[in-house]
């Protein structure tokens, strides 16, 4: 197989999961995290699940998958650990163009979700294209323990530097970008100091120009 890494828009998209326990859990929460509109099919659903539905926060179907369950939807998310079941959606996926991930079955899979680190709006993602999740999931952890949480700080000083560069209509090149995200600025930044980072990258930069 060939896993071409993609980063996609999901806010308002449409996508049913299949599945009502804490694997289905994860699929919901990792979903609405991105805005996406969520259906979720189960004849029964764990209590953090049931909250949501009561919440209206996801769509409940109160039932097992049925052919047509599809219909409209863009993404479709199987955690039932069910191989009629997979192998079934996966069938009408491909009818429907709807892309299918099934939770452990890799053979019914369009695609496969990477492990992910979150620092605001920097994301790091890592896949070993289905076949060691294990070894995934170590490097995840390698991952988190580097990228600190004040990472997302660093992510949020460049895009301010950045937008205001634009608007001077000032456009530094990637070799200045690289030069001026130094040791000086992590150094402001894992110490609290948000706008003496922000002044000293654009200085930085100002000085390529």
């Amino acid at each position: 197989m060939g896993y071409y890494p993609i980063f996609l828009e999901m806010a308002h998209r449409p996508c049913v999961v299949i599945g009502g326990g804490a694997v289905a859990e994860r699929k919901v929460e990792g979903l609405l995290g991105v805005g996406a509109a969520v259906t979720l099919i189960s004849p029964a659903l764990s209590a953090p699940l049931a909250a949501l539905a009561r919440a209206g926060k996801v769509r409940h179907v109160a039932r097992e998958y049925a052919p047509g369950d599809l219909a409209g939807c863009r993404f479709a998310f199987i955690a039932t650990g069910d191989r009629e079941v997979n192998a079934a959606v996966a069938r009408e996926g491909g009818e429907r163009g709807v892309l299918v991930n099934a939770v452990d079955d890799p053979a019914q899979c369009d695609f496969i979700l990477p492990a992910v680190v979150r620092r605001g709006e920097l994301v790091v993602a890592v896949a070993t294209g289905g076949s060691s999740p294990a070894l995934t999931r170590a490097i995840r952890e390698e991952l988190e323990a580097h990228f600190t949480e004040d990472y997302a700080v660093l992510a949020e000083v460049v895009a301010e530097v950045r937008r205001e560069l634009r608007q001077r209509a000032s456009v530094p090149d990637g070799a200045a970008w690289r030069r001026a995200l130094d040791a000086d600025l992590r150094r402001l930044v894992a110490g609290g100091k948000r706008e003496e980072a922000k002044a000293h990258l654009l200085e930085r930069l100002e000085a390529e120009q």
